[in-house]
């Protein structure tokens, strides 16, 4: 109930809405109703509650401390009145009944309030066009529901390359406000790509996740923002050549050199275990730094590793949660690491480099193109030329099926039996 009784006249006494305390300081208000009838100060209380409101909804839109705000107080205040917030070039162009519509909430106000009416409802608040840096901020926000699962590493290798993106195109063509960018300032930036990709030995690739990460980030912002804005962000692609396939190690260089006594003693010893554990699992790096004591089972039947999400970590996708069993060197390396590799487990970022350096500099790498990921394309190699049924393989990669998956594709003993016979 928010009137009472002072004395002989009736008052409305309501707590001030959070929304309204940088324009109203009192936490709660008392406005007399002037009347000694319960009956009127009931029907007087809520014309004078949105009398407030509206006064209130008025100062936020003229009082707020810069324009992205008042904006976004315009915004709410055309919603709350039943309006969708229009430019006051597109309120010109409604048909004569939707204007006058308009006109007439703006005028049924009090009159102090008025003109921040006609801003929400006409369309006169100024657009609060962010620049480049200040939508890359707003991107981070609109995007955390996204990213929620993520862990600490994973989001700092999600966010590093847009950050890079958003920061190469802003020394191209600068800070600037996304009204004010066009189509020959995104012909700049193609043109500055170009020209490193011919004198820096730079692929395509490089250039076009610039161009799909500034989409993504500037796209996302226009349209939760609700700028309605045209950004020229089509036609800047380059034309990729077919990507180049990674070499797998042969199974003579992975037992002859890399599983050689002594070979990998340079590596740090987890560094190690995970280029190890992979030749007889295929595991993902990143899968493999993510193991935890109660993802590796070694006292199961078939001793196996899980992959799967966790409350800070996502994994690549659906299919990629799976169990894979241990054999060879891979199970040898396990009942070293039990609890897996604490030192990787939230920076796999840096593991896959440190590997790499690391053979290429002691003449590990088979070819100059083989890196690290190349023993994930062993494992499947092997496993094909043993003839594993393509459900399994897939089941074991973290592959895709492309139909629905039946059964457990076999069960635990199954595949280890199976891949105890590629071991290495």
């Amino acid at each position: 109930m928010f009137i009472h009784k002072r004395g002989e006249i009736w008052a409305l006494k309501r707590r001030v809405p959070a929304r309204y305390a940088r324009v109203e300081k009192r936490p709660v208000v008392w406005v007399s109703l002037k009347t000694d009838s319960e009956t009127t100060a009931r029907h007087k209380a809520d014309q004078v509650w949105q009398g407030l409101v509206a006064s209130w909804e008025a100062r936020l839109v003229g009082n707020s401390a810069d324009a992205d705000r008042r904006y976004a107080a315009a915004m709410a205040l055309a919603d709350q009145r039943g309006f969708s917030f229009l430019p006051a070039s597109e309120v010109a162009q409604l048909p004569a009944e939707d204007l006058s519509a308009r006109l007439e909430a703006v005028l049924k106000q009090p009159p102090a309030a008025q003109p921040a009416e006609a801003s929400a409802i006409l369309g006169g608040a100024a657009m609060a066009y962010p620049t480049l840096s200040e939508a890359l901020t707003q991107y981070w926000a609109l995007s955390a529901s996204a990213i929620r699962k993520k862990s600490d590493d994973q989001r700092r290798r999600w966010a590093n390359p847009r950050k890079k993106a958003i920061n190469n195109l802003i020394a191209v063509i600068g800070d600037k406000r996304l009204d004010q960018i066009t189509p020959d300032d995104m012909q700049d930036f193609h043109d500055w790509w170009h020209e490193r990709l011919e004198t820096e030995n730079l692929t395509a690739n490089s250039a076009n996740k610039d161009q799909t990460h500034i989409g993504a980030i500037l796209e996302l912002v226009n349209e939760r923002k609700r700028f309605r804005l045209d950004l020229p962000l089509s036609g800047y692609r380059f034309r990729e050549d077919e990507k180049e396939q990674r070499p797998a190690f042969s199974d003579d260089w992975i037992r002859t050199r890399l599983m050689a006594k002594g070979a990998l003693d340079g590596l740090n010893p987890e560094a190690r275990g995970i280029t190890l554990g992979m030749i007889n699992t295929g595991y993902r790096p990143s899968e493999g730094a993510a193991l935890r004591a109660e993802h590796i089972m070694l006292d199961a039947d078939v001793p196996r590793i899980v992959i799967t999400p966790e409350a800070r970590r996502e994994i690549k996708n659906k299919v990629s949660r799976r169990y894979i069993p241990l054999t060879g060197i891979s199970l040898e390396v396990f009942r070293a690491f039990p609890a897996g590799f604490a030192r990787y487990r939230e920076n796999a970022s840096s593991l896959s480099s440190t590997v790499n350096k690391f053979l290429r500099e002691n003449g590990l790498m088979e070819s100059d193109k083989h890196v690290m990921y190349s023993l994930r394309h062993s494992f499947e190699d092997r496993m094909l030329r043993a003839g594993f049924d393509g459900r399994v393989r897939r089941d074991l990669m973290g592959h895709s099926l492309k139909r629905e998956r039946y059964g457990d594709g076999g069960g635990p003993a199954f595949k280890r039996d199976l891949l105890q016979r590629i071991a290495l």
